[in-house]
C-alpha cells in the first residue's frame, strides 16, 4: 500500500471519488443479477423517519415471506443509495464514521443472497479503501468498523456458482484480511477479530477441495499474518499479558471466549445451504454510534489460541488431520519461531505449550515416513532449538539422542573396522545418559536384552537408521542446531556433567568421528555416503575451531548464577563412578556394592538417623542406571528385607490411592518372577502404605490383598492374550470381606477399577510403543520442572576436559579425511584442523595430542617406510642448475604425492613451533629423517659426522668407495699395509648398472626437494638442542630405539635365523657367528643422537644412560658390525666422555667407558686405534685432573697400549706419554701411573723390535744397521730415555713411601728386556741406561731386593743373550752384560756382605759362575775368553779381601761353614771352565811354623815372653 493516503492535495483523486467508484462497481455487478435486474425498486428505508420528522404517522403494509425476501434484496441495494445520499453533501468523507461508509459493503459480504461476483466486488472495494487510506487508524469509529470487518469476512456467505469464481472470492477475502492485519490498522484489532481472521485464513489453507494455487496463496497469507502476530511478542509485556490470559480463563464460559476451530473439510461460506444466520445491522445509525465501544488491542490470548490450534494439528495420533495439513502447520509454526525468536520463551503460557505438546508432536513427526513431513519437522525443530533452547534442556537431550540413534548404522554380525556406535534406542540411552523415565523412545522397536559394554542400563529399542536424504537432513539439522560456538560446551556442562543425563557431547563426537570413515556405512547406507562424511567432518572441524577460538581469547566468563565449574567437574567425576558402580552392580551386585562403598557412594552418610540399609536403599532408588529386573530381584531377597523396608519408606504414599501408589512403586523396579519374592514386596508395601493412613482401608492385610488384586487386575485388563476381561462385578466379588471382614465401598472399587482399566501400570522394560512413549514423556516433563534451564555460556573452563575425552578420535577422523578425500576445501579444512588441534594441545599442555598429530600426519606424508634397505640401491644422479640431484624411488613418489607434501609441510610446521610438546612423536619424525637420508633428500648439514682426525665428513651411503675422507696414513712398511687393511670399513661392492631417469622423475624429484626445503628440517634439527628436558629425553630415546632396532635387534633376529638353519643335532661351525653389513642408517641415527647429546651438555646426567646403553651393546659385539659403525661408536663414546669430565657426578662413567673400549678385540681395537687415542688425548690434554687413582691410570694407559700396534695411532700415543713424562708443566708422573707408564714405554720399544724382526725376515738378510729414519724405532729409542727419566723421578716421588723398589724393579726389568731388542739403537740405549741406573745412585737395593734384582734383571738378560745367534754385536753385548753382571755383584753383594754378618751370597755367586761358564762355552770368541776370566778374577780377589772367599788353611781350618761352602762351590765350578784359575789367584797358604818354646819360672806369673826365632 502507498505510504501517502489519497488526497487531492497530494495529487491523487479524492477518497470520495474512490467511494463512488466502488459503489458503482458493486451495484453494477448486482444489477446483472436477476434479483436486482428490475428498475422499480423503492427505497423506503427512511419513510417512517421522514413522516415522524414532519409530524405524520406512517403505517407500513403487512408483508409476507416473499415481500420480506424482496425487501431484503432491496435493502442491500438501497444501502448503497442511502450511502451516496449521505456523503453527497459531505466535503470530507474521512470525517464520516467509517462504519456508515462500510455498512453496505459488509451487508453484501454477509448476505447469503449475494453471489460470488457481487461478494468479490464488495471485497475488492474494501481492498481499495485500505489502499487509498479511507480505512485508517484516524477514521472515526474505526474500532467498531474493524469488529464488523472481522465478523463480515469471517462469516462471508454467498451463493455458490462456478468453482473458479468462488475461489476468487476467497482470494479477495485473504487480501482484505492481509490488508487489515498487516497494515497500520493491525494494532487496532482485538483478540476476537484476530482469531476470526486467522481462523478464516487457516481454514482456507486446509480446504483440500480448493485449488493448489489458492491454498498456496492462503498459506503465504497465513505466513504473513503469523509474522505480524508473533512479531507483536517483542512489544508485549509478558507479565501483563499473562494476567490477561488468567482473567480470560476466569470468565464464565461463552463470555468473550476465544476459540479457533479450523476445518479442512467444509468452508463456512461457499454454500448458502450451509450458511449460518449472522447478526445483521440494518440501522446505519447504530453503526455510526461507537462512543460506547471499548476495545483492547490483541495480544497474548489470540497468539496463545493460534499456537494451540497449530500444535493440535501436529498431533500425529489425531486422524482427522492429514499430512498436508500437518505440513501446513509445521510451516506456520516454523515462521512463528523465526519471527518471535527467544522472546517466545519469555511467556510462560506459550513456553508451556511448546515444551509439552509442541515438542512431543514435533519429535514424533521427525520420524515420519513422509519425507516432506520429516523435512519440515526437522526444520521446525532446528528453529525451535535455536530460539528456545534455554528452556528446552531435556527436550533437546531427547532429540539429540534420537538423532544420534537414527544416524547410527544398523547392527551387523561384525562391526566395521573403525567401530560402530550402538543402535539400541530404548528409553535409556546406550551411553551413560538419560534414564528410562526421561528419554522416551521416538521409534518403537523390539526390546534388546544385551547390555552394551560399559553401560549400566538396559538398551532402548532399536531405531531404523536414516538413509539417503533423511540422513542428510538429520545431519543438516544437527549442523543448524550446533552452529552456536558454545554448543559443545553446553552439551558437556548440561548433560555430560549431569548424572541423570546422557553423555551427549561424547556421543555426538563419537558419531561424527566414526561417520567420517567410509567403512562406517554398510551396503544400505553407502549411497551418497560422501555427503554425510563431509557434513560430519565439517561439524567436527567446527567444534575444533570454536574451541581454538576460546583458547585464543574468545571466551566468556562463567556466570556466577550457574553451578560452579568445579561443582560441575565434581559431578562429572561422580557420574563416572556411579556409572561404573551401576555397571558392576548389574553384572554382579556384590562387586558393584563393594565398588560403590569403596568410592563412598554408599554408606558415607551413616548416622543415628541413617542406617546402612537406608543409605543403600537411597542409592538404589535414586540411581536410574540400575537394571530394573535385577533391582527387583535384589531387594526382594530374604537377606535384604531391611533394605526393602527402607526402600519402601522412601516413597510418599500419603493421600494417594492404592492404584497410584502401586503405579509409582512398580515404575521403579520390575517385579521378580518368584512368588515368594513378590510376597515379600507386597507385604512390605502393605506395611508402609497402611502406615500412611489410607482412606477406607481398615487393616494391613486388606492392603496386602488389595495390592495383589491391583496386580492381577492390571494383567487382566491389558494382557492381549486374555480375551474375557474381568468386569467390575467380578472384581468386587473377589474382594468381598477382605477389608478386615467388611467390604470395600462400591465407589472405592469402581474408582480403583477405572483407574487400572483406563491407564495401565507399565512395568519397567515394557515401555514400548505409544503407551511407553506417553509414559516416558510424562516423566520427562516431570524432570523438566526441576532440571532448570539450559546453561548457555561460551566458556573455556571445560575445554581441557572435553578435549581430553575426544582428541584421539577427532584427530584420527581428520587424518582419515585428509588422506581419503580429494576435495580441496576438505583438505584445507583438515589442515586447519591439524593446526588447531596442535594449538589446543599446546594450550592445555597435552603432549600426547602432539604425538598423535605427528603420528597421524606422518602416516599421511608417505615418508614412513615399513622397512628400509640395508644396502642402498644405486640411484641415478643428474645435474640440475649446477646441483647434483639423486633420483630415488622416494623422491619420485613423494614428489608426485601432493597430499603427502601438504601433510609434510603441516607436520613440520607444527613440530617446528611445538617441539617441547612432543614425546612419542619423535619416533615418527626420526623415521622420516632416516628414510629421507637413505634416499639423499636430507639437507647437507644433517649428513655430517664429526671426527677427531679429519674434522667433519659426510656419512657414506655405500661401500668403501664412499668411506669418509681423512688424512692418508703414512706408508711405513708392513705394519702400515696391515693397518690400512684392517682400517678399511667396507667390503668391496660390485658396480651395478645405474637406471636412467625420465624427465617426469626429475620433475617429481625437484618437487620433493622443494617440499623438503619448505619443511625446514635443518631448522628443526637445530631446534632439538634447545628443547626442554622431557622432550629432549624423549627425542634421544626415540633415536636410541630406532638405532637399536637397526643394530642390536636386527643382529639378534638374523643370528636366530642363521642358527635355525642348522640341524638341531649338529653344532654350528666354529666362528660362524653372523655379522651385519654396513648400514648407513644406523650410522646416521647414531650420529644424530650423539650430536644432540653433545650439544645439550647441561642435560648429560639424564641423556648419558640412554646413549651409553646403546653404545655398550654395539661395542660389546663389535666384531659383528661394520667397522665404520664401530668407529663412529668409539668416537661418540669419547666425545661424550669429554663432556663427562665436566660433571663430577659422572666421573666414574668415564672409566667405565674406557674399560669398555679396552675390552675391544685386538683386531677391532687396532682398526679404531686412531679414534681411540685421538679422543683420549683430547680428554687428557684438556682435563688431566680427572685421572687420579691407580685404577684410573691403568685404564687410561691400557687404552694407550692398545693403540701402539697402529702406525698412526702410535705416534699420537707416544706424544701423549712423552707429555706425561717429560719435564715441564704437563708432567704427570705419579706413584699411581709409573707401572702403567713403564709398561707403555716397554711396549713402544717392543713394537720397534717387532718391526725390525719383520723386516729382517722379509729381506732374508741381516741388516748392518737399523732403519734410522723409522719413526717406530725412533719412538722405541725415546721410550728407553723416558724410562730412565722415570727412574730419575722415583726418589723424589717415593721418599715418603715404601714403594721405591716396587716401582723401580719394573723399570729395570724393562731396560733389561729391551737390552736384547732386535733394534740395535734400542738395545744399545737400553743397556746403557740399565748400566747407568744399576751402577749409579738410583739403584740401592737392600738385602732382600738384591736377589730379586739379579733374578729379574741380570739373569734374564744373560739368558736372552745366550740364546742370541752368534754375531760380533752379540759377543760385544754378552761381554758388556757379563762385565755389568760382575760389577753389580761386586757392588751389591760384597758391599752388603761386609755390612751384614748374615749375608749369604752362596746361591747368587754360584748362579753367576754358571752363567760365566755358559758364556765361555757358548761364545768362544777371544774377547769373551779375555773378559770373563778377568771379571772372575776381580770378583774373587775382592771376595777374598772381604773375607768371603777364604781358601782352606792347614793344619787346622778355622773358616766358618759359609766360607767353606762358598769356597768349595767356587772351586768346583771354576775348575769346569777355568782350571787352576782359582789357585792362581788365591793360592793355598803354607802350613804355619812350629810354635816357639816358652820358659817359665816359679816366680809369679807375668807377661809372656817370646821365644827367639818364632814367626808371628
Amino acid at each position: 500500500m502507498p505510504t501517502t493516503p489519497y488526497d487531492e492535495a497530494n495529487g491523487t483523486v479524492s477518497p470520495k471519488h474512490v467511494l463512488y467508484s466502488e459503489i458503482l462497481a458493486v451495484t453494477s455487478v448486482m444489477r446483472k443479477n436477476s434479483r436486482w435486474a428490475t428498475s422499480n425498486q423503492t427505497f423506503n428505508t427512511r419513510d417512517s423517519a421522514l413522516a415522524s420528522n414532519l409530524g405524520l404517522r406512517r403505517t407500513g403494509p403487512v408483508r409476507g415471506n416473499s415481500v420480506r425476501q424482496g425487501s431484503s434484496e432491496d435493502d442491500l441495494m438501497s444501502g448503497f443509495e442511502e450511502l451516496k445520499r449521505e456523503v453527497r453533501n459531505t466535503t470530507d468523507i474521512k470525517k464520516v464514521p467509517i462504519t456508515a461508509l462500510l455498512a453496505p459493503f459488509f451487508a453484501i459480504i454477509r448476505s447469503p443472497l449475494s453471489t460470488g461476483p457481487i461478494t468479490s466486488a464488495a471485497l475488492s472495494a474494501l481492498h481499495s479503501f485500505f489502499v487509498c487510506g479511507l480505512i485508517s487508524v484516524d477514521s472515526p469509529s474505526i474500532d467498531a468498523a474493524l469488529a464488523e470487518l472481522s465478523s463480515a469476512v469471517s462469516h462471508c456467505k454467498f451463493e455458490a456458482s462456478d468453482s473458479s469464481g468462488d475461489e476468487v472470492v476467497l482470494l479477495r477475502i485473504l487480501t482484505v484480511i492481509e490488508d487489515c492485519m498487516c497494515g497500520d490498522l493491525g494494532d487496532q484489532l482485538g483478540d476476537i477479530e484476530v482469531c476470526e481472521m486467522l481462523e478464516t485464513v487457516l481454514t482456507t489453507c486446509a480446504q483440500m477441495r480448493l485449488s493448489e494455487a489458492l491454498r498456496r496463496s492462503a498459506e503465504l497469507t497465513m505466513h504473513a499474518l503469523v509474522r505480524v502476530v508473533f512479531s507483536r511478542l517483542h512489544r508485549l509485556d509478558p507479565e501483563k499479558e499473562e494476567n490477561r490470559v488468567l482473567r480470560a480463563e476466569d470468565q464464565p464460559p461463552g463470555e468473550s471466549e476465544l476459540s479457533m476451530a479450523p476445518s479442512q473439510h467444509t468452508l463456512e461460506s461457499p454454500s448458502a445451504e450451509k450458511a449460518a444466520e449472522l447478526p445483521e445491522t440494518t440501522d446505519a445509525g447504530a453503526l455510526s454510534s461507537p462512543q460506547n465501544f471499548v476495545r483492547v488491542e490483541y495480544g497474548l490470548p489470540s497468539i496463545l489460541e493460534l499456537l494451540r490450534v497449530i500444535i493440535n494439528i501436529l498431533d500425529p495420533n489425531e486422524r482427522i488431520h492429514t499430512d498436508t495439513t500437518r505440513l501446513l502447520a509445521l510451516g506456520i509454526l516454523n515462521v512463528a519461531f523465526e519471527v518471535s525468536g527467544p522472546r517466545i520463551g519469555d511467556f510462560p503460557s506459550l513456553r508451556t505449550m511448546i515444551l509439552d505438546h509442541g515438542c512431543k508432536y514435533l519429535f514424533q513427526l521427525a520420524r515420519s515416513e513422509n519425507p516432506a513431513i520429516t523435512h519440515m519437522a526437522l526444520r521446525t525443530i532446528s528453529t525451535m532449538l535455536n530460539t528456545m533452547r534455554k528452556h528446552l534442556k531435556l527436550q533437546q537431550e531427547l532429540f539429540l539422542s534420537f538423532t544420534i540413534d537414527r544416524l547410527a548404522p544398523p547392527i551387523t554380525g561384525k562391526p566395521p573396522r573403525h567401530g560402530t556406535p550402538s543402535l539400541k534406542n530404548t528409553s535409556v540411552s546406550p551411553r551413560p545418559g538419560t534414564p528410562a523415565t526421561a528419554s522416551p523412545s521416538l521409534e518403537p522397536s523390539p526390546d534388546s536384552n544385551d547390555l552394551e559394554k560399559g553401560v549400566s542400563s538396559p538398551h532402548r529399542p532399536q531405531v531404523m537408521p536414516a538413509r539417503g536424504e533423511t540422513r542428510d537432513l538429520l545431519l543438516e539439522t544437527l549442523s543448524q542446531i550446533s552452529r552456536h560456538p558454545s554448543f559443545m560446551v553446553d552439551l558437556f556442562t548440561n548433560y555430560d556433567c549431569d548424572i541423570n543425563s546422557e553423555n551427549l557431547f561424547e556421543r555426538i563426537i563419537e558419531l561424527l568421528t566414526k561417520s567420517v570413515y567410509s567403512s562406517y556405512y554398510n551396503d544400505s547406507l553407502q549411497q551418497n555416503s560422501i555427503t554425510s562424511q563431509y557434513l560430519c567432518l565439517d561439524l567436527l572441524l567446527t567444534f575444533v575451531n570454536d574451541m581454538t577460538s576460546r583458547a585464543e581469547g574468545a571466551s566468556a566468563p562463567w556466570p556466577a548464577t550457574y553451578i560452579s565449574s568445579e561443582g560441575l567437574m565434581q559431578s562429572k567425576s561422580t557420574k563416572n563412578l556411579v556409572l561404573t558402580g551401576a555397571a558392576r552392580f548389574n553384572t554382579k551386585p556384590k562387586t558393584g556394592l563393594a565398588f560403590l562403598e569403596e568410592n563412598k557412594l554408599i554408606f558415607h552418610d551413616l548416622s543415628p538417623e541413617v542406617s546402612r540399609a537406608k543409605s543403600l536403599a537411597t542409592f538404589l532408588k535414586s540411581c536410574t542406571r540400575l537394571d530394573k529386573k535385577l533391582l527387583g530381584d535384589f531387594i526382594s531377597r530374604p537377606e535384604n528385607l531391611d533394605v526393602l523396608k527402607c526402600f519402601m519408606e522412601l516413597f510418599d504414599f500419603k493421600g494417594k490411592p492404592i492404584a497410584e501408589a502401586m503405579r509409582e512403586l512398580l515404575e521403579t523396579f520390575r517385579l521378580p518372577g518368584e512368588s515368594q519374592q513378590i510376597a515379600r514386596i507386597t507385604e512390605t508395601f502393605a506395611e508402609v502404605y497402611f502406615a500412611s493412613g489410607p482412606e477406607e482401608i481398615k487393616s494391613q492385610d486388606a492392603v496386602y490383598v488389595l495390592a495383589y488384586s491391583v496386580i492381577m487386575l492390571n494383567t487382566d485388563q491389558h494382557n492381549p492374550q486374555i480375551r474375557k476381561r474381568m468386569s467390575i462385578e467380578d472384581y468386587a466379588r473377589n474382594l468381598r470381606g477382605v477389608n478386615d471382614g467388611a467390604d470395600f465401598s462400591p465407589e472405592y472399587l469402581q474408582t480403583l477399577y477405572d483407574s487400572i482399566r483406563k491407564r495401565e501400570i507399565v512395568m519397567p522394560e515394557e515401555h514400548t510403543g505409544q503407551l511407553g512413549f506417553e509414559f516416558a514423556w510424562k516423566e520427562l516433563l516431570a524432570r523438566s520442572r526441576v532440571s532448570g534451564e539450559l546453561m548457555i555460556c561460551n566458556s573455556s573452563h571445560f575445554d581441557k576436559e572435553m578435549f581430553k575425552a575426544v582428541w584421539k578420535s577427532v584427530i584420527s577422523a581428520v587424518t582419515h579425511a585428509f588422506m581419503t578425500f580429494d576435495d580441496d576445501y576438505i583438505i584445507e579444512r583438515s589442515i586447519a584442523g591439524f593446526r588447531q588441534c596442535a594449538t589446543l594441545a599446546g594450550h592445555f599442555g597435552m603432549p600426547d595430542v602432539f604425538d598423535y598429530v605427528v603420528v597421524s600426519l606422518s602416516q599421511a606424508t608417505s615418508l614412513l617406510s615399513d622397512s628400509l634397505p640395508i644396502e642402498v640401491p644405486v640411484y641415478p644422479v643428474v645435474e640440475v642448475e649446477r646441483q647434483s640431484i639423486t633420483i630415488s624411488t622416494l623422491s619420485v613418489h613423494f614428489g608426485a604425492n601432493l597430499k603427502g607434501q601438504l601433510a609434510a609441510v603441516v607436520l613440520f610446521n607444527i613440530v617446528n613451533r611445538n617441539g617441547n610438546a612432543i614425546r612419542e612423536g619423535w619416533t615418527q619424525i626420526f623415521e622420516m629423517f632416516e628414510n629421507l637420508f637413505i634416499h639423499s633428500l636430507l639437507p647437507t648439514r644433517m649428513l655430517q659426522m664429526e671426527d677427531f682426525l679429519g674434522g667433519v665428513s659426510m656419512i657414506p651411503l655405500r661401500g668403501s668407495s664412499n668411506q669418509p675422507s681423512r688424512p692418508a696414513p703414512r706408508s711405513d712398511g708392513l705394519l702400515s699395509a696391515l693397518s690400512s687393511y684392517l682400517m678399511t670399513p667396507y667390503s668391496s661392492s660390485q658396480e651395478t648398472q645405474v637406471p636412467s631417469a625420465t624427465e617426469a622423475d626429475i620433475e617429481n624429484t625437484l618437487c620433493a626437494i622443494d617440499c623438503i626445503t619448505t619443511c625446514r628440517l635443518d631448522e628443526l634439527y637445530a631446534q632439538i638442542i634447545k628443547l626442554e628436558l622431557d622432550p629432549l629425553v624423549a627425542a634421544v630415546r626415540a633415536l636410541e630405539a630406532l638405532a637399536y632396532e637397526r643394530t642390536v635387534a636386527r643382529l639378534q633376529r638374523e643370528s636366530d635365523d642363521v642358527a635355525s638353519t642348522f640341524d638341531t643335532a649338529l653344532t654350528p661351525p666354529e666362528g660362524s657367528a653372523h655379522s651385519l653389513p654396513y648400514d648407513p642408517a644406523s650410522v646416521f641415527l647414531l650420529e644424530m643422537m650423539v650430536s644432540i647429546v653433545c650439544q645439550t651438555s647441561d642435560h648429560i646426567d639424564e641423556l648419558w644412560p640412554i646413549v651409553f646403553e646403546h653404545l655398550r651393546l654395539v661395542l660389546s659385539a663389535a666384531p659383528r658390525y661394520s667397522i665404520l659403525l664401530i668407529e663412529r661408536a668409539v668416537v661418540s663414546l669419547l666425545r661424550i666422555c669429554q663432556i663427562l669430565t665436566t660433571k663430577p657426578s659422572l666421573r666414574d662413567q668415564i672409566y667405565i667407558s674406557f674399560d669398555l673400549l679396552g675390552g675391544l678385540p685386538p683386531i677391532v681395537a687396532n682398526s679404531v686405534a686412531e679414534q681411540i687415542i685421538s679422543g683420549l688425548a683430547l680428554i687428557l690434554q684438556n682435563h688431566r685432573e680427572v685421572v687420579r687413582s691407580q685404577t684410573e691410570w691403568n685404564l687410561v694407559l691400557a687404552l694407550v697400549r692398545s693403540t701402539i700396534s697402529h702406525l698412526e695411532a702410535a705416534r699420537t700415543s707416544f706424544d701423549l706419554i712423552q707429555q706425561f713424562v717429560a719435564e715441564g708443566k704437563d708432567q704427570s708422573v705419579t706413584v699411581d701411573n709409573i707401572p702403567g707408564l713403564i709398561a707403555v714405554l716397554d711396549d713402544f720399544s717392543t713394537a720397534a723390535g717387532i718391526i725390525i724382526e719383520v723386516e729382517q725376515q722379509t729381506s732374508r738378510r741381516r741388516p748392518t744397521s737399523d732403519s734410522a729414519s723409522s719413526p717406530v724405532v725412533d719412538r722405541g729409542r725415546k721410550a728407553i730415555d723416558l724410562l730412565y727419566e722415570i727412574l730419575k723421578l722415583l726418589p723424589s716421588l717415593t721418599e715418603k713411601t715404601d714403594d721405591h723398589w716396587r716401582l723401580l724393579l719394573p723399570a729395570l726389568t724393562s731396560l733389561s728386556r729391551q737390552s736384547t731388542n732386535a733394534s740395535r739403537e734400542i738395545r744399545t740405549a737400553a743397556f746403557s741406561q740399565l748400566s747407568r741406573a744399576v751402577l749409579g745412585p738410583l739403584v740401592m737395593p737392600n738385602e732382600d731386593e738384591v736377589n730379586e734384582l739379579f733374578n729379574r734383571v741380570f739373569f734374564p738378560l744373560l739368558d736372552e743373550m745366550l740364546k742370541a745367534p752368534p754375531h760380533s754385536e752379540t759377543t760385544e753385548m754378552r761381554v758388556r752384560a757379563a762385565v755389568l753382571l760382575f760389577k753389580a755383584f761386586m757392588r751389591f753383594e760384597i758391599r752388603e756382605t761386609e755390612a751384614s754378618e748374615n749375608w749369604d751370597v752362596h746361591v747368587l755367586w754360584t748362579q753367576i759362575l754358571e752363567l760365566a761358564e755358559q758364556l765361555v762355552t757358548v761364545d768362544k770368541s777371544d774377547q769373551m775368553y779375555e773378559t770373563v776370566p778377568e771379571s772372575v778374577k776381580n770378583v774373587v780377589l775382592v771376595m777374598n779381601a772381604a773375607g768371603m772367599l777364604v781358601p782352606p788353611q792347614a793344619p787346622e781350618d778355622q773358616r766358618d761353614e759359609r766360607q767353606r761352602l762358598l769356597w768349595d762351590s767356587t772351586q768346583e765350578r771354576m775348575e769346569r771352565f777355568l782350571p787352576d784359575f782359582l789357585a792362581e789367584i788365591i793360592p793355598t797358604p803354607p802350613p804355619p811354623p812350629e810354635p816357639p818354646v816358652t820358659v817359665t819360672s816359679d816366680a809369679e806369673p807375668g807377661p809372656e815372653q817370646e821365644v827367639p826365632g818364632a814367626t808371628v
